[in-house]
């Protein structure tokens, strides 16, 4: 099945919306210290790591197209699965961990409408702790083919903005982007009673390409 995510070609790679608060005052201090080191050794000084952060952040907030993967539920998220856990309701919980080096554009695990988006304060301990329950998030909704499905991005120790990049009552492809989280963070997806994981903990995960369902 096609999707209209696949159109551009796979492997460009552009930047990630809502990198500028971030990016923009990093790449504007790395250009001006190189532009003003030749006549000074104090801005020499700088330039060495301001260039450095300043090409962290773009490989950061890199944001590569991808071929969406084909499955009934595909990955929200870059990472490595967490933890995989059955729920009370008949939901298993599938626990995306992703590091800092990840791509940290998220993308719609389904097809579907969005029936909620909610933030909720919280902390900032690291994301692979169990104490990350309680940390800052956003709590997605999609109204799918296989019914409601829940989707939780969890902010990390240094991962203190989540951006989302559509509002409730939006239709959204499958592997659409639809948020950002900053640094190193988590992502949740609840597969309904029923569907069995198709992955394993420990396993690498690309947002958009890697089923989360059996066949």
């Amino acid at each position: 099945m096609p999707h209209s995510q696949a159109s551009a070609p796979v492997g460009r790679v552009r930047l990630a919306r809502g990198a500028s608060p971030w990016l923009l005052p990093t790449v504007a201090t790395a250009a001006v210290s190189l532009s003003r080191s030749r006549r000074s050794g104090r801005w020499a000084a700088v330039a060495v790591p301001a260039t450095a952060l300043a090409a962290g952040m773009l490989w950061f907030f890199r944001d590569p197209e991808r071929e969406i993967g084909q499955g009934r539920v595909i990955s929200p998220a870059d990472g490595v699965v967490q933890s995989i856990m059955p729920w009370k309701d008949g939901r298993t919980r599938v626990a995306i961990f992703m590091s800092p080096l990840n791509v940290h554009v998220n993308r719609a695990p389904l097809a579907g409408t969005v029936t909620s988006v909610e933030h909720v304060p919280g902390g900032y301990v690291p994301a692979f702790n169990k104490e990350s329950e309680n940390n800052e998030r956003v709590i997605w909704h999609f109204d799918t083919e296989l019914g409601d499905i829940e989707m939780v991005q969890i902010a990390g120790a240094v991962a203190r903005r989540i951006v989302p990049y559509v509002p409730r009552g939006s239709k959204v492809e499958q592997g659409e982007r639809i948020g950002l989280i900053r640094f190193g963070s988590r992502v949740d997806v609840y597969l309904p009673e029923g569907i069995e994981p198709g992955v394993e903990v420990g396993q690498a995960t690309q947002a958009g390409v890697t089923r989360l369902d059996l066949d």
